[in-house]
């Protein structure tokens, strides 16, 4: 009984576990997502500012 209890105890910890890591690489890859979008934007708008005749003074 108690090494039935133990073997419930060690697959729930490691489901808790998975389901947090699965969790956290799901934020992860959103925020990757954002931050390649805002890098593209950046670049873009870089870009365009450089093949724009700068006024000097």
């Amino acid at each position: 009984m108690r090494a039935m209890l133990l073997v419930i105890g060690v697959v729930a910890v490691a489901l808790v576990l998975l389901g947090l890591l699965l969790e956290a690489a799901r934020w992860l890859i959103v925020i990757g997502a954002i931050a390649f979008v805002v890098l593209f934007v950046l670049a873009f708008v870089r870009g365009r500012q450089s093949t724009r005749p700068s006024h000097r003074r």
